[in-house]
Formats: structure tokens, C-alpha cells, sequence
């Protein structure tokens, strides 16, 4: 089942960890947030396949806006 992570506050893509075909396990960073000066990691609920990034390093993303999907 395919899983979307999204961002849990507005902010920029400070760093994309991950690309599209890299397996990634449950708790793993995937993208960090910049938001107020500070980092915000956000990590994959599970196990899974890259299968598509939906952002860029520098793009600025709204609460619940899709950073990547796993498979």
C-alpha cells in the first residue's frame, strides 16, 4: 500500500534525504523542514520504496502538502 508523507507544518525543503528507487525503513528521515529557523525532520511511518519525491530542495510546502510517496 502506497504511503504519502507529508509536512506537519508550513515551511521550506531545507534537505532531501532520499531519492526516487532508495528503500527506506520506518522512522527514517526523508525530507527536513526549515520553518522559524529551526529543523524539522520528517520520517516515513514505514518500510518501504521510494517512488516518487514530489518537492525540491528550497520549495516552500504548507501543512499537509505531499513531500514524497512510498511504497
Amino acid at each position: 500500500m502506497a504511503e504519502e508523507i507529508k509536512a506537519s507544518m508550513a515551511g521550506n525543503v531545507w534537505k532531501i534525504q532520499v531519492k526516487e528507487g532508495d528503500t527506506v525503513e520506518s522512522g527514517q528521515d526523508v525530507v527536513i523542514l526549515e520553518s522559524m529557523k529551526m529543523e524539522i525532520p520528517i520520517a516515513a511511518e514505514g518500510d518501504g520504496l521510494v517512488t516518487e519525491v514530489v518537492v525540491n530542495e528550497g520549495d516552500f510546502v504548507n501543512e499537509g502538502d505531499i513531500l514524497a510517496r512510498i511504497e
